[in-house]
């Protein structure tokens, strides 16, 4: 059984847009998102709000990682193999 301090936290969604999440506070939320869908514990209405949240909450972390990704292969490296600096990335 989950405490129910866990379950009061999970029920609470952030106030903050998903837009303007990190991808840590867009995980953070998706993990709640999906305990409370795999308990069965909310009624239809609210699993229906819960899922398209989670669903705009996946798509964030999703940007998110392909941010990091696209600055980490942009990373330059000397003859040595030693970072040297960054090359711009295109539609960041």
């Amino acid at each position: 059984m989950v405490p129910r301090n866990t379950q009061e936290k999970d029920r609470k969604m952030s106030d903050t847009p998903v837009s303007k999440m990190s991808f840590e506070e867009a995980m953070r939320e998706l993990e709640g998102v999906v305990g409370q869908l795999e308990r069965g514990e909310v009624a239809l209405e609210e699993s229906i709000a819960l899922y398209e949240r989670g669903a705009a909450l996946k798509k964030r972390c999703e940007e998110k990682l392909k941010e990091a990704e696209e600055k980490v292969a942009a990373i330059t490296l000397d003859g040595e193999g030693q970072p040297t600096g960054t090359t711009p990335v295109q539609d960041l």
